[in-house]
């Protein structure tokens, strides 16, 4: 566990029941309590599976969807989240304009919450997207539950190992067989912007497996 630094799972807009049955079983085997130390979430999450976030890790933290009307679920429209060398800004999506899409809407809303690394979700399609020296992240819809926006979803969610100033993202996806596929970047936090590095890495669908053993 100490080799890969902090774990944080990533994800978001369940929409269970209304629009999903439940998160895929094979995500859901790979959700081990206790080994992960932050969960961050992006909405649309109702309190059956917020209670389950609450048992994966010590540090939970949601913000408010734009389907979430549980007046017992408080959760904030903006978070900001310090997780070793990297500030991580967090919201939905909804409110970003003129689309949640917009890499300049993001960037915007990046700058204006003063973080290395921007998470927002509303579309329902996972993105890892480098810019400028900063991460743009999208976790997409870990039930693949359906969107307006993105007609065709994938279920999706992301996991980052943080170690120093070094960050690798790993997006695992469903795909049409069922089977579960992993992509993986690599980043390290420049001390100046020239500094920035990012490197593609091996696709291992059993990583997770391997991080949380």
């Amino acid at each position: 566990m100490a080799s890969f630094g902090e774990l944080v799972l990533v994800l978001g807009d369940l929409h269970i029941p209304e629009r999903a049955n439940a998160i895929p079983e094979s995500f859901k085997r790979m959700l081990v309590p206790n080994k992960m130390q932050h969960v961050i979430c992006t909405g649309n999450i109702g309190r059956e599976q917020f209670n389950e976030l609450c048992t994966l890790a010590p540090n939970v933290h949601v913000v408010q969807g734009d389907f979430d009307d549980d007046e017992t679920l408080p959760f904030p429209e903006v978070q900001v989240v310090q997780v070793g060398q990297f500030r991580i800004g967090l919201i939905h999506g909804h409110q970003l304009l003129p689309s949640p899409s917009s890499q300049d809407a993001k960037t915007r809303m990046r700058r204006k919450l003063n973080v290395d690394i921007f998470i927002s979700g509303h579309t329902h399609q996972n993105e890892v997207v480098l810019e400028d020296g900063y991460y743009h992240i999208n976790p997409g819809s870990i039930t693949g539950a359906y969107s307006a926006i993105t007609p065709d979803v994938t279920p999706s969610f992301i996991l980052l190992a943080v170690q120093d100033t070094k960050l690798v993202c790993y997006v695992y996806e469903l795909n049409k067989k069922g089977e579960v596929e992993v992509s993986k970047t690599e980043f390290t936090k420049p001390e100046r912007p020239a500094s920035d590095a990012t490197t593609p890495g091996n696709n291992n669908p059993a990583l997770l497996q391997s991080l949380l053993s």
